[in-house]
């Protein structure tokens, strides 16, 4: 049984920083991609960052140079992290992490192709 648990969100001012974590367990393999989407409201889902299973990462052009997403893993566990840097008011969003065993690179920062999902953590700055 597959299980991704966000947590880090909050209220921040912009400019500020924020650490977003997510826990994966359930996963047989170590060549997962995972990735981090957001939702604003009143929006469709946003791929904002991704890193595959060999460790290259994808950004959205709205977060280069502000975000970094990083993978580590033991036994049978993931983690999956998303340090955001120079917070904006329009990336306040809920931010889901989400998984799927194989993903191509043209599509790590879409939606459809990920099975697995958290439960969604809340950022929002002012």
């Amino acid at each position: 049984h597959v299980q991704l648990v966000e947590s880090g969100g909050g209220s921040v001012q912009a400019g500020e920083s924020r650490r977003l974590s997510c826990v994966t367990s359930g996963y047989t393999s170590t060549t997962s991609c995972v990735a981090w989407v957001r939702q604003a409201p009143g929006k469709g889902r946003e791929g904002v960052a991704a890193i595959d299973g060999d460790r290259r990462t994808y950004y959205a052009d709205s977060v280069k140079g502000r975000f970094t997403i990083s993978k580590s893993n033991a036994k049978n566990t993931y983690g999956l992290l998303l340090q955001m840097n120079g917070l904006k008011p329009e990336d306040t969003a809920v931010y889901y992490c989400a998984a799927e065993r194989v993903v191509a690179g043209p599509f790590v920062l879409q939606e459809w192709p990920y099975s697995y999902w958290g439960q969604g953590t809340q950022v929002t700055v002012s």
